[in-house]
């Protein structure tokens, strides 16, 4: 039972945390390095591929509030043909992906061995917050010329997709580096963050695969419960905080996450390490 308690408390965390610009998997590493270790319940391998795979809990509840969206984007949904030339298109969004798929793929090795850690995390929650505020102040000296995803061009897909690479460092964020990309490039904060969950869905699918694939011989059925339960609890949670997000963003903005960090960073540094 113990197991199941950790799993769902860290589903809780990935859902609360996913799409809020804090970094879920820094926050997870923090989670479960301070309370529970779940590294000595199954092995390392394990619980690094645990904290991967249960954000396609997230995952599921983002494919349900964008469904129409992504009907349309696979060109599953009838439009006129004046939509279909203005819209999001998916070739956008993979241009976005790319960059930090490629990467995730070539140095996944390195990130799991060297940076699941909570002294890595600290100083990436400290860098991620330096971006957002920059980010902020960029957008209050600029005009916003994208108001919606359907505006989005290749060049901002591209520079988004690049950007995001940095959050391949656990503890940056990725909605935090493509949305504080996304303001600084005149998107406002709601479009950014809607084309930074838009995103999400084939690279934390294809990460989730990956990490599955290559730590396979060190699954048993007895961890098959505690993903379950982590991915259970993660898409109920995600389903609420994503629509609450969503509804929020554009009237607070980046920095109050960005301070958020800074404490939170502060408190691990100076309490527990």
């Amino acid at each position: 039972m113990w197991e199941i308690f950790v799993a769902v408390v860290l589903g809780i965390v990935e859902g609360l945390t996913e799409f809020a610009p804090v970094s879920s998997t820094g926050h997870m590493i923090i989670f479960d390095d301070l309370l529970f270790q779940s590294k000595d319940i199954f092995g390392p391998e394990v619980a690094n591929t645990f904290k991967i795979v249960i954000q396609l809990g997230s995952i599921l509840a983002v494919v349900i509030i964008f469904k129409d969206r992504f009907l349309s984007l696979l060109g599953l949904k009838k439009e006129t043909e004046a939509r279909k030339e203005s819209k999001l298109k998916l070739s956008q969004v993979i241009i976005g992906l790319l960059p930090a798929a490629v990467l995730g793929f070539l140095f996944e090795d390195i990130i799991d061995t060297y940076l699941f850690t909570i002294n890595y995390v600290v100083l990436s929650l400290l860098a991620g917050a330096v971006l957002m505020i920059v980010a902020d102040f960029v957008q209050k000296r600029r005009t916003i010329t994208t108001k919606s995803v359907d505006q989005i061009t290749n060049k901002q897909a591209l520079i988004v997709g690049l950007v995001q690479c940095i959050a391949l460092w656990p503890g940056f964020s990725r909605s935090g580096s493509t949305m504080s990309a996304g303001v600084m490039l005149g998107m406002n904060h709601r479009t950014a963050s809607d084309f930074t969950f838009i995103m999400a869905v084939p690279i934390m699918a294809g990460a989730s695969g990956l990490s599955l694939i290559k730590n396979w011989e060190y699954f048993s059925l007895d961890a098959l419960p505690f993903f379950i339960a982590g991915f259970i609890s993660a898409f109920i949670v995600a389903l609420i905080s994503i629509r609450f997000f969503l509804a929020l963003i554009n009237k607070i903005k980046l920095v109050p996450f960005a301070i958020y960090r800074i404490v939170l960073a502060a408190v691990i540094y100076f309490v527990f390490l």
